[in-house]
Parts: C-alpha cells; sequence; structure tokens
C-alpha cells in the first residue's frame, strides 16, 4: 500500500515548492540510509519523505524559526517518522563531527539582487544573507563521516563558485542535474550531490525539464513522476 504524506503549511508566510520535491527526487536516486540531517528543514517536507521512503534513515533536522519546529515536529509526529529536531541556527548549533550519512538542504539561496520580502518568515526561508555559502559549507564538512554525502540544490548561475567553495572543505561535487522551467528557457534551479574527500570524476545529469509544452504550463512526464512518488497533501493553517 503507498503511503501518502501530509504536510501543515503556514497560511501567511514561505511554504515548500517543486524544488524540494525535485531534490527529494534526486536524493532518493542514492539510495539514502544511515544518519541523515536536513538543514534549514521549514515544515520538514524534505527529510520526512526521504524518511518515509528509505527505511534505513535516521533523521534529524535543524531548524531556526520557531514556527517550522512547531510545523516540522507535528509533520512528523502525523506521518508516524521518528525525528530528531535540533532547534536554532545551524551556523551556530553544537553537532557531534564526523557524525552523518548525509547532509541534505534546499537553503536559502537568492541573493542581494531579488527583491526582498518583508516577511519575517519568508526572509529567513529565501535569502542567501542567513547561510552563506562559504560558512554553510565550512560548517557540513565536519559533520560528515568520510565518503559522506551532502546533498543540496541551489541558484545555478552560482555553480562555478559552489564547486570552488566545496573543494575547498574537501567536498567534491559527483553528481549534478540542471533544472529547466521548459526546454527553451535558463535553469532555474541546480541539484548537487557532493562526497567527502572523494576523488571520483563529475557525472553531469541529463536536464530534468519542468514543463513540456512551450505554449501551456502542462507538466512532462518526469515532473509528473515526481509529484507521484512523492505523493503529499498539503493543509494551510493559521499560526
Amino acid at each position: 500500500m503507498e503511503l501518502h504524506i501530509l504536510f501543515y503549511q503556514p497560511q501567511d508566510g514561505y511554504r515548500y515548492n517543486s524544488d524540494s520535491l525535485f531534490l527529494y527526487n534526486f536524493i532518493s536516486k542514492l539510495l539514502p540510509k544511515g544518519k541523515v540531517l536536513d538543514v534549514g528543514a521549514g515544515s520538514g517536507i524534505l527529510g520526512l519523505l526521504v524518511a518515509r521512503d528509505h527505511h534505513r534513515v535516521q533523521l534529524e533536522a535543524v531548524e531556526k524559526q520557531e514556527v517550522f519546529q512547531f510545523l516540522s515536529q507535528k509533520n512528523a509526529e502525523i506521518n508516524k517518522i521518528n525525528y530528531t529536531l535540533h532547534c536554532g541556527d545551524f551556523l551556530h548549533h553544537s553537532f557531534e563531527k564526523s557524525y552523518y550519512e548525509y547532509v541534505i538542504s534546499n537553503p536559502p539561496f537568492y541573493h542581494d539582487g531579488n527583491s526582498k520580502s518583508e516577511n519575517e518568515i519568508i526572509h529567513n526561508a529565501r535569502y542567501s544573507e542567513h547561510l552563506p555559502l562559504k560558512a554553510f559549507f565550512e560548517k557540513v564538512a565536519p559533520l560528515l563521516k568520510p565518503q559522506g554525502h551532502f546533498v543540496f540544490c541551489y541558484d545555478p548561475q552560482m555553480f562555478q563558485e559552489i564547486c570552488t567553495e566545496l573543494l575547498a572543505v574537501k567536498l567534491r561535487v559527483v553528481d549534478v542535474q540542471f533544472v529547466y522551467p521548459k526546454k527553451e528557457k535558463k535553469a532555474s534551479l541546480v541539484m548537487i550531490h557532493a562526497r567527502k574527500s572523494s576523488k571520483s570524476m563529475m557525472t553531469v545529469m541529463k536536464p530534468f525539464i519542468a514543463f513540456e509544452n512551450a505554449q501551456n504550463y502542462e507538466f512532462s512526464q518526469d515532473a509528473l513522476d515526481v509529484y507521484s512518488q512523492a505523493r503529499t497533501h498539503s493543509i494551510k493553517c493559521k499560526i
């Protein structure tokens, strides 16, 4: 029997979107197991989907916003998924080093050039100033076990800087997939799988095209497959 997953999300404020679902699909292809840390968990969508489908995952998460701390714990509870939540800012929280098989994240990556929301919840969830790239990677690297996996998504315009900063902390990109809204459009997202102390060459996966019809926004078969795999049902609620 296929298990659907129920998610409470704030009626006003940041709500997960297709980026998290596409990243979940990308992570699932790696068949994750062991201790997994979801950085910036939000309502819990990414980590909880991964843990639901991969029963050898021991899921932990870190989240600094109180509204999402409440929602992610509630979502874990109602879906009967074991969940350890670290409350606080990832960059300043104390973790055991060389502890995780996987660190996964859909981090805030909008940069200063984007118009900014005045909503504090949205601002924290979207903008890179709350989790700067260099500091983010420097914090992740020592948390990973030898040959551990770091899987995340980001702004594709930052790909060159991402590779440089990862190498600086001895993390190497081994798989990468660019997401395009349509074939004729520029990439809107890049999904990256890096490993600790890896010497593997990088594999560039086939592009992920979200919409296939050039005139109308009709989901591609790849996108439909992801939504079918995720099987989410969201409820907006007031906090």
